[in-house]
């Protein structure tokens, strides 16, 4: 099998990249190798490539950014997906394209599930739902929707958390946003799941769209307490601990883009449809506090 990765120095194309060379020949790009900006090189670089199933996990994820830039956002997020499904349309092959919490707006008091209604209030939001739009108009696509995710690789919340308390006394975190910390890895594993349930059943059927996340729930307050709590058992030298984090309101906060205030996403779909097993977000970042501390 031949695997077309886009976004391979992210944090999710990173866990792919690893993951799925089991399955077979994985020709994975960054921005150096393939611009995403360029229709033309896209249209080239699938042609010659002559992969069995295209997986998309490029972003333009410059959330505050892209509200300044929203060409730019719109060009990764929305009309590179466009082309890449006009050449999945005409290789006759399957693409995974991953999308985001932020098309709702996050005002729902519960789970948000796929088939809810979407509202995005942000240019990355927005461009993210127009990319999912375009990849809807060919049958043979699985868009995948994630939130807060985090890894060892790249840039993320936890990595930030665990920089800051290594150098400051006090730190005020939002305690009003809700949501779920989803490991790269996490998704590297539910999406080789996929690819897998794809390629064993010729009549496969359960294209569509689906939220994956990891179990549970939190808030950015919380979670950064976990994340304080854990390295301090860890053994990691830090000059405050989760005593010294103080929850603010979003109201305090304030960020060029508007973020969602509920980004729970419900995971019941994915569970039943691959029989995916999610761990509890706690679980993983532990997991991944230890690979970064020791």
């Amino acid at each position: 099998m031949k695997i077309f990765l886009t976004g391979k120095d992210g944090q999710v194309g990173y866990a792919l990249h690893k993951k799925l060379a089991s399955l077979g020949e994985v020709i994975a790009t960054n921005r150096d190798m393939l611009d995403l900006t360029n229709t033309e090189a896209i249209r080239d670089f699938v042609d010659k490539a002559k992969p069995d199933i295209i997986i998309n996990a490029a972003a333009y994820t410059k959330v505050d950014q892209a509200q300044n830039e929203p060409e730019l956002a719109l060009q990764i997020n929305a009309i590179a997906p466009q082309v890449l499904i006009e050449k999945a349309s005409e290789h006759n092959i399957p693409i995974i394209h991953f999308s985001t919490d932020y098309v709702f707006d996050g005002l729902k008091h519960k789970p948000y599930e796929e088939t809810d209604q979407v509202n995005p209030q942000s240019v990355y939001g927005q461009t993210k739902w127009e990319g999912e739009e375009k990849v809807r108009q060919y049958k043979k696509h699985i868009i995948l929707r994630t939130s807060w995710v985090f890894s060892s690789h790249g840039q993320n919340f936890l990595k930030t958390i665990l920089k800051l308390i290594q150098e400051k006394i006090s730190l005020n975190v939002v305690s009003d946003q809700m949501g779920t910390p989803t490991s790269a890895d996490t998704l590297a594993d539910g999406t080789y799941h996929i690819v897998k349930a794809i390629f064993n059943d010729p009549n496969f059927k359960d294209f569509g769209t689906y939220h994956m996340t990891l179990d549970n729930e939190t808030n950015w307050y919380h979670y950064a307490c976990f994340v304080a709590d854990e390295a301090v058992g860890l053994g990691l030298q830090t000059l405050m601990t989760s005593k010294d984090i103080k929850p603010i309101l979003s109201d305090a906060y304030p960020t060029l883009a508007k973020r969602p205030m509920n980004s729970r996403l419900d995971t019941t779909k994915i569970k039943k449809t691959f029989m995916l097993e999610l761990p509890h977000w706690e679980v993983e970042v532990k997991r991944i506090l230890k690979v970064l501390i020791h």
